[in-house]
């Protein structure tokens, strides 16, 4: 597909438009904690919490969340010879977010082989190449099992404070359930995706039917299970969902088929791409050969960030772009391979992209008038690119009508049901899909602040934005570890291999410090700051592009401040380039830095 340099022209203003009509003056603002009147919208549905007796131990390593981080970084201690680890969690079990997402149609959007960690060492082959969440879930457990994970975890469990005993070289930590524990060495890795949001759209609290959050999905109301059976306690009800980000793409579907009425309320559509699932063929599997999954992991992210490879053995709509990216530079007459000539092609690859995608919802969806408003008017990566194969033929069924705001989102929420333009819609039951807090403070997503050396808080150390080596280590706070992507890799395609390397260089730190009976691990002042610098130098960020329609990608259009730019700094050679230093760091013996 080719465009002229007038339709790119008009394709921006269109885009610079569309952007303009939905910024707010209260940004972030907008959305409302799950506390107070909205508290339940937070309790776990999945168990009863059961009375024990509080803790007053002392263990070697302590993880606080019990997701993809925790599991992860637990397994690789117990790999270097650490066994003493206490996991943390305040749901019933591991999984993370895949405890908490039981909606139904939850999948991963990031190709199994890649996204589910440990699959060589747990022995586990994914059923499709896109896995549902029960199956997810099921791995997360798995993995909990395979490496005795279990046996010292506590569940239903939500850190309050954690503070560094000087004397005594430990954290002492505190929960909601009474505990008082200590530990020589403890990491944090609550992830963005735990803490639910919830639009702050006047009227919400007088809504007299029944409501709730997609990941506390109220299956005992609607009927059905996480496995995708039929929604049938939806089948006389008008239903309406607010929101169409990632989650509701995925459950959309299963609605439309269920519900008597469905009303979708969208502010902003996805961008809908093909996403081609299918089931794994055992026999292939076994072809694979020992480190297969390392290899993959690495060669997703070289050619997802732009880098070449021989072969693309992921082949997914992540991969896409970056191909035709590399495809219009080497095609050039005279390839220039500058970073001017690097975000022109970027620029093109991605107006034609989108241009597709615009084209994909006009073949599948009948009504014109839907057809316009599902068309995503921006960059593709201005918002969580979306794969599905079902999401945009919901709009066909008899049942389903799309809400289309305009870019305002709902006016207001009443008794009876929500108002858009005026018009009220009637509802017997509100599903907010409407996200997790991302862009608020880390101690409000995580729950409590950290006392270091010295009694100085972390949200003192961190007040002009994170500051670390690595993105793991932080001056002040000695034996402790963050695990995100954040001034790392910052690869948030596939957010677990940020998290294999992560925990595999803590496991690699700590067993050093055993072997050499230090006490205390502490990044250096310098260290600290020269990492910062030289991210800083780079200007490598994730997100914050004004120019992109609001989201929280970008601070709901608001920009990001210096502080939260800091945040999102990843290493400026990119995450290909992070992931060999930090191997190359932790393998030399040396830890630099500490």
């Amino acid at each position: 597909m080719t465009l002229t340099d007038d339709d790119r022209r008009q394709l921006h203003e269109r885009y610079a438009s569309e952007r303009d009509k939905r910024i707010r003056a209260d940004g972030n603002e907008q959305y409302i904690e799950v506390t107070g009147l909205y508290s339940d919208y937070a309790d776990d549905p999945y168990v009863a919490v059961e009375p024990r007796e509080s803790l007053h131990d002392e263990v070697e390593f302590a993880f606080v969340g019990g997701g993809f981080a925790g599991l992860l970084t637990g397994a690789k201690l117990k790999q270097a010879g650490v066994d003493d680890v206490r996991i943390i969690e305040k749901g019933g079990d591991f999984g993370g977010t895949w405890y908490w997402n039981r909606y139904p149609g939850a999948q991963c959007d990031t190709a199994a082989f890649i996204y589910l960690p440990l699959l060589e060492e747990t022995g586990h082959m994914p059923s499709e190449k896109y896995t549902h969440a029960p199956e997810i879930a099921e791995h997360c457990r798995r993995i909990g099992r395979h490496f005795d994970l279990y046996d010292n975890a506590l569940f239903s469990t939500e850190v309050t404070g954690l503070e560094w005993d000087d004397d005594a070289s430990r954290w002492i930590i505190r929960t909601n359930r009474g505990d008082e524990m200590r530990a020589r060495h403890v990491a944090i890795g609550t992830g963005p995706l735990h803490r639910p949001k919830l639009p702050g759209i006047p009227g919400i609290d007088t809504f007299a039917g029944h409501s709730f959050h997609t990941s506390r999905w109220d299956y005992d109301y609607t009927g059905g299970d996480p496995s995708g059976a039929p929604l049938t306690g939806l089948a006389d009800k008008r239903v309406g969902i607010i929101g169409t980000g990632a989650t509701a793409v995925q459950c959309v579907p299963h609605l439309a088929r269920s519900a008597g009425e469905l009303f979708v309320f969208q502010r902003t559509p996805s961008s809908i791409d093909a996403r081609n699932n299918h089931d794994i063929d055992p026999e292939w599997f076994a072809t694979l050969e020992p480190g297969w999954q390392k290899r993959w992991m690495e060669n997703f992210t070289i050619l997802q960030t732009g880098g070449f490879a021989d072969e693309d053995l992921v082949m997914d709509g992540w991969t896409d772009i970056s191909q035709r990216i590399r495809d219009r530079l080497l095609s050039a007459p005279e390839p220039d391979l500058s970073p001017e000539g690097f975000l022109k092609a970027y620029h093109d690859s991605d107006d034609e992209k989108m241009e597709e995608i615009r084209r994909r919802v006009e073949a599948i969806v009948a009504d014109p008038d839907t057809v316009d408003a599902l068309k995503p008017w921006y960059r593709q990566l201005c918002k969580r690119p979306c794969f599905h194969d079902d999401y945009l033929q919901a709009f066909n069924e008899a049942g389903t009508t799309l809400v289309h705001t305009d870019g305002q989102g709902v006016e207001r929420i009443t008794e009876r049901g929500v108002v858009v333009d005026g018009v009220e819609y009637e509802l017997d039951c509100l599903i907010y899909a409407s996200g997790f807090e991302v862009g608020t403070e880390f101690t409000r997503r995580w729950g409590f602040d950290v006392t270091g050396r010295d009694g100085v808080l972390l949200s003192d150390h961190w007040v002009d934005g994170m500051t670390s080596l690595h993105g793991i280590h932080t001056r002040g706070f000695p034996n402790m570890y963050i695990v995100s992507p954040s001034q790392g890799a910052n690869l948030i395609s596939n957010v677990p291999h940020n998290l294999t390397e992560a925990g595999a260089t803590i496991a690699t730190v700590v067993a050093h410090a055993r072997s050499v009976a230090a006490t205390e691990v502490e990044v250096t002042e310098d260290a600290e700051r020269q990492w910062v610098e030289l991210l800083e130098a780079g200007g490598r960020t994730f997100g914050g592009d004004p120019t992109c329609t609001p989201g929280y990608y970008n601070n709901e259009g608001h920009g990001i401040a210096d502080s939260a730019r800091r945040n999102s700094l990843g290493y400026p050679e990119g995450p290909v380039a992070y992931f060999d230093h930090i191997e190359r760091w932790r393998s030399s013996g040396e830890f630099a830095g500490l």
